[in-house]
């Protein structure tokens, strides 16, 4: 998905926060907001959460479709009625209760610091979101380092490489075939820690809204 930044404009727009506002909110400076929102910046895995967190939304809702040019008034700004968040954009031809996907067929958010997330399934469960990631060499979940925490838990599957995963004051290196589990409310971190890609499958199952 090219449009990260647009969707999550969208979005923060649809919910009624302006730019100052909501990036007070997030505890991030209007222009970096903006740089991300414009498609000039892209945001870290933690920068997204914090997003999802603030207005409310799930992670796998930001894979869905964004709205066409023609919902935009002049000034660019998208002109919405709706009562949530989900309701701001249709729906992925693809999301049924059967979801078989092509890697042809994926949704994919790429972030900052050659972080990418791939989707897995399109299922009408925004609950679960199912990914394969990818971390470039010296990657990690957070652009300044700073430990993630948000509702429901994680479970990660490792295909390729290795991925140093810091929860609280624990730190495990896993490898290729190993996996782990965690309640993803404790505070995390995810870095690449070797030399080539690390590549994994990635389950985040949130906590009812």
């Amino acid at each position: 998905m090219e449009n990260l930044g647009a969707k999550m404009r969208e979005i923060r727009i649809a919910e009624g926060f302006g730019l100052r506002e909501f990036a007070a909110q997030i505890g991030r400076s209007p222009s970096f907001l903006s740089q991300i929102e414009s498609g000039r910046s892209q945001p870290s895995v933690a920068t997204l959460y914090e997003f999802a967190r603030v207005l409310k939304v799930s992670i796998d809702e930001l894979f869905e479709l964004s709205s066409s040019a023609d919902d935009l008034d002049g000034s660019g700004e998208r002109v919405v009625s709706v009562s949530h968040p989900q309701q701001a954009w249709p729906r992925s031809p693809y999301t049924n209760r059967v979801s078989v996907m092509h890697p042809n067929h994926r949704s994919r958010l790429d972030m900052a610091d050659g972080v990418v997330w791939e989707r897995l399934a399109a299922t009408p469960d925004t609950h679960i979101s199912f990914t394969k990631i990818v971390y470039a060499p010296a990657a990690t979940s957070s652009n300044d380092d700073g430990l993630v925490r948000h509702p429901g838990y994680e479970y990660g599957y490792v295909l390729k490489g290795e991925v140093q995963v810091t929860i609280g004051s624990e730190v495990f290196t896993l490898h290729e075939g190993e996996s782990i589990g965690f309640d993803s409310s404790m505070p995390h971190l995810l870095r690449n820690t070797g030399d080539v890609d690390f590549e994994g499958i990635w389950l985040n199952h949130a906590a009812h809204r």
